[in-house]
Formats: C-alpha cells, structure tokens, sequence
C-alpha cells in the first residue's frame, strides 16, 4: 500500500519517526499500525485493531504506547509494544477502565510521567502501571503534550485554543485564545509547537510566553498529528485532516508529501 492510500482505508490516529531508522514512519490507524518508507510504500505490521492516543517512548525506541479498541470490540485500556509495533500487550486497564485513551503525553522530561484523556484527566508516575484521575480534562480537548523541561508541565489542544498547566492538569491557564488549535507537541529544550487553525503551525517559547508564526498556507486544511525527529528536530512530520502525510526537513519552512520525490530530495 501507498501512503497516500491509506486515508482511503482507514484514519490516521498517531505518527512516530522510527528511531531504528529515522527515514521510516510509523502510523497509528483505526486498523493497526503501518510502517511507511521514503519510497511512499506502507506495510501494515501489527495487528488490526484501533490505536488511539498512539505516542512513543521519548528515549526507549522499542517503546510504544497506545490505547484504543480490539477488532471484535471493547476497550484496550493503556498498552505497550516493545517490537515496533507488532504485538502489543495491556500494561493497566486505567483509571475506572478499560479505559479508551483518545489523548495521551509521555513526559519528556520524565517518561514515567503519562497524561491521559478518559472521563477525567488521569496521570501515571509509574509508566503506566497505575493511574489516578488529577480532575476534569479541559473542555473540548483535540490533543495534549506534556514539556521536556518540566514533568508536571502540561499543554491542551481545544477547539477554543491553547491552554498550559503548570500543576500536572490539576489548573489550566491561557496560553492562546481564540481559534481552534488542533495539535500540540513538544518540542526540543522546553519549546512548542502548535498548529492554530487558520493561522498555521506556531512555536511557543514558554519561558518568553513569545509566539512565533512558521508560515504555511494550508487553506481548509489543519494539523491533527505532528511528529519531530528526536536525531534531527529540523525533520518534521504531519498528519492532516484530509489524511495527507507531510514531511518538512527545512526547520518546518516547506512541506511535501511524505515519500514523494521531492520529499527524499530534500531530506538529503
């Protein structure tokens, strides 16, 4: 399968540069996980089953986390693949689980720190292992992201904008008001990037609370997962709406499918 097929066959829910090999992707879908190459081909290698909330370990490159939905129906609760997604196992049924994790932050700056979305915000300080509901997630939440500076820094992405806790969820302050912000993801040395509708994909200084517009001329278009090569934070990667994968490997500056030709030229 293509790439730029897959939207045809089911939903993008997650992506994750493959640390074994960083020109390779691997995609989160309501039917299992695809590993997809610079060649635009994607092979499907777990089993089929929906991953939602899919993030990576942000040190361990076997780790993956996820939740979601088995094939036959139900709810999957928190679950780990440590084989690049071919088998998955539960590690805890969650808070008042099995739990659907829709959203999901492993801490950057302490991956035993997880954020999740399931009939409140839950918090694990154990990898997953346990989990404690902190209080209500924020309204009309799209995504969240915890900083790599700070374990109990925590951002959402809502349909009114961005918000920041600096009490591991337990308070919400603004951070941009307004216009929907659809994806929110950490970036290197504490930063942030989100993508605000309309506006496009933005840089979040916390300590500066300056915001940076990065361009892009997406029209109807919009971010709903982004994900930084941890080996080379000017690579980037995006999911849209439409189901289009896009690669940047000019600091976010211009996008091209992921897999065309002009893709692997610039990632040269």
């Amino acid at each position: 399968m293509k790439v730029s097929e897959i939207p045809q066959h089911t939903h993008i829910h997650g992506l994750a540069v493959d640390r074994h090999d960083p020109d390779h992707l691997l995609i989160a879908t309501h039917h299992g996980m695809f590993r997809a190459g610079p060649d635009g081909t994607a092979e499907l290698v777990s089993p089929v089953m929906d991953l939602m909330g899919f993030s990576p370990h942000p040190e361990d490159p076997d780790m993956l986390y996820a939740s979601g939905h088995p094939a036959t129906g139900g709810n999957l609760g928190f679950i780990a693949s440590g084989d690049g997604g071919r088998t998955w196992t539960q590690i805890s049924p969650g808070a008042n689980g099995p739990v659907d994790f829709h959203q999901m932050a492993v801490s950057p700056a302490d991956p035993e720190t997880i954020y999740e979305s399931y009939r409140g915000l839950q918090v694990s300080r154990d990898g997953g292992r346990s989990w404690e509901i902190v209080g209500g997630a924020p309204d009309r939440l799209i995504d969240l992201a915890a900083s790599a500076s700070d374990p109990d820094r925590l951002y959402a992405a809502t349909e009114a904008g961005l918000l920041a806790s600096e009490d591991a969820g337990r308070s919400w302050s603004v951070v941009l008001d307004g216009p929907p912000v659809t994806v929110v993801e950490a970036g290197p040395k504490g930063s942030l990037y989100a993508f605000v509708f309309g506006r496009g994909l933005v840089l979040f200084d916390p300590e500066t609370r300056e915001i940076t517009d990065l361009g892009g001329n997406f029209g109807e278009d919009f971010f709903l997962h982004l994900s930084i090569d941890p080996n080379d934070p000017a690579r980037l990667f995006a999911a849209t709406r439409s189901g289009s994968v896009l690669a940047s490997a000019d600091h976010e500056r211009t996008w091209s499918p992921f897999g065309s030709d002009s893709d692997m030229e610039a990632s040269r």
